[in-house]
């Protein structure tokens, strides 16, 4: 993480960026992006659709890929990083063409932080299934990147997270996406979807939606 002004700031600071964000395994069989978090929220009405194991690969490194994100709360248009992150690019496309994440919630929202989505349980602890590794961070988390949700390392499957502000993250958390600089109707989305009341879960954590907010399709361009 970047350095912080003063101690105690940067000690409470810390520890909230590991609460909140987890590096290191989170509680049983748990897909989080907090450490022995689990959110408490509404299951989703998504049949909890499971493989044995990750998906063969199937993308073209070569291509560019763009997915359209469609919530309750508009679009989200974003790049996919294929040839940076190809095994997380591969998994998101192949999930998607699946119908996957079709009526997933997002289940955890933290205003100037991150909104995470892709549990077809609904409360942090579910997956596709499998989990696969990771792949190298080369960029920041700034507003509007796509990074997946792990519960440690090489545990990545279904979730993933939108930064909503630039947030200085340890590099532990895959890079796979951004919403375009210059597209101000997805940030507008991205913004409304971080501004959903939200209320402390059973652990604690402020970051439980007061309402349903939910992916109704994700759409796969290739070129």
């Amino acid at each position: 993480m970047q350095k912080w002004i003063g101690l105690g700031i940067a000690a409470v600071l810390i520890f909230l960026a590991i609460a909140f964000v987890g590096t290191r395994p989170a509680s049983e069989s748990s897909e989080t992006l907090g450490e022995k978090t689990k959110m408490q929220t509404s299951p989703s009405t998504v049949p909890a659709t499971q493989w044995s194991t990750e998906p063969e690969m199937k993308i073209d490194q070569n291509k560019i890929f763009t997915a359209t994100i469609t919530t309750s709360k508009g679009v989200i248009n974003v790049e996919l990083f294929a040839k940076e992150a190809p095994k997380t690019v591969n998994n998101f496309v192949f999930l998607a063409r699946e119908k996957f994440y079709d009526g997933v919630v997002f289940h955890r929202i933290i205003k100037g932080f991150m909104v995470q989505t892709g549990d077809p349980l609904g409360n942090g602890t579910g997956g596709p299934g499998y989990k696969f590794a990771d792949e190298p961070v080369t960029r920041e988390y700034t507003r509007g990147t796509l990074a997946m949700a792990n519960s440690g390392s090489n545990t990545n499957g279904s979730q993933f997270f939108i930064i909503h502000a630039d947030y200085p993250l340890p590099k532990n958390y895959t890079i796979f996406g951004k919403i375009p600089d210059s597209d101000t109707e997805s940030f507008k989305t991205l913004d409304a979807i971080a501004e959903t009341p939200v209320v402390a879960g059973n652990g604690g954590e402020v970051s439980k939606p007061t309402e349903t907010v939910a992916i109704t399709s994700i759409t796969v361009n290739e070129k």
